[in-house]
């Protein structure tokens, strides 16, 4: 997922705090005018990553009627191929509901994106009409939030390929990191690759110990730098990020190289954790691939404050979604 950050702002969605259903808001959670409205509105939730897009489709009293998957729709992406990820997914939820396209526009969607906190990428995406009823859209941070704490107080810590801190405190929301591997993400599966590759050419130098660890990567590149250089300029984060298992299973094996890094990847989680704390938060959820390996390494402090989400970054697009409608005239 993409971890863009957006300014500080009020959570302004918040709207009705006593929400709480499993991350769906009841119906008769609203007034009898605004339930009137909502008896036959559809909702689907989207999740758009830089490989999937998922989709989640639920009736006003939020019984679950279809889920679908779509291709990438992170939306720095070209538009073209984001909408048509994006309705790929919806058109199979729909299908499972045993409804049609023609449904769409009774449909009011909302959207965690990955790249959504670029206003350009969110502007581009866009200038293309939607089919819905109406289309919100926020980061995936923000609806992976909205998920895990219905919009109550509380904070997540996403680590996977990159790595960012989210959480919300008295209507006020923040992000603390995720500005990308080469100046943030600490913690993240590319900084944990990067650091990782560049501790080999040290020891490729005779500047640090050679590990097994070190020998086994460097002979990855034929103990060449040159190689390993070439490799570097063409690489993403991914290809950093794909030796975050590694690292992992060395440092499980008590393997010295493989320690620091994991130990230092986590003293920078931890500072982001921290923070959130810092800023109010009296929880915090893990989300990403990375999480819970890296999850015994954090500092016990933290620890002690890692709870279970209430609900899926699916069902808090969904919330966006309500809210966002109930919000409107």
């Amino acid at each position: 997922m993409s971890l863009i950050p957006k300014a500080v702002g009020y959570c302004h969605w918040r709207l009705f705090p006593n929400w709480i259903l499993s991350g769906i808001v009841p119906v008769h959670s609203f007034d009898p005018e605004i339930r009137s409205r909502m008896t036959d509105l559809l909702f689907l939730g989207i999740d758009g990553g830089g490989t999937k897009c998922r989709a989640r489709l639920r009736n006003a009293q939020g019984d679950l009627l279809g889920e679908g998957t779509g291709g990438p729709s992170n939306i720095r992406l070209d538009p073209e191929l984001v909408w048509t990820s994006i309705l790929s997914a919806c058109h199979e939820a729909l299908s499972q509901a045993g409804l049609h396209k023609g449904d769409l526009g009774r449909i009011h969607a909302g959207m965690g994106a990955a790249g959504a906190g670029q206003t350009s990428a969110v502007e581009r995406l866009l200038t293309r009409s939607h089919p819905f009823a109406s289309f919100e859209i926020e980061t995936d941070a923000h609806t992976a939030w909205l998920g895990a704490f219905n919009g109550g107080d509380g904070a997540i810590l996403i680590v996977g390929t990159g790595s960012c801190g989210y959480g919300g405190v008295s209507g006020q929301c923040h992000y603390v990191g995720g500005w990308g591997y080469e100046i943030s993400d600490e913690g993240s599966g590319a900084v944990i690759g990067r650091e990782l590759l560049r501790r080999c050419v040290w020891a490729h130098d005779g500047r640090a110990p050679a590990t097994p660890l070190s020998d086994a990567v460097l002979a990855e590149f034929k103990n060449d730098l040159e190689v390993l250089v070439d490799w570097v300029g063409k690489a993403r984060p991914s290809d950093y990020g794909r030796y975050a298992p590694l690292v992992l299973d060395y440092a499980e094996r008590r393997d010295p190289l493989g320690i620091d890094i994991v130990a230092e990847a986590a003293t920078g989680l931890g500072r982001i954790a921290t923070r959130l704390l810092d800023l109010g938060a009296p929880a915090i959820c893990l989300f990403g691939g990375l999480a819970e390996p890296l999850r015994p390494w954090l500092p016990p402090p933290v620890q002690r404050t890692i709870t279970a989400p209430i609900a899926d970054a699916l069902d808090g697009a969904i919330l966006l979604a309500r809210t966002s409608m109930a919000g409107r005239p």
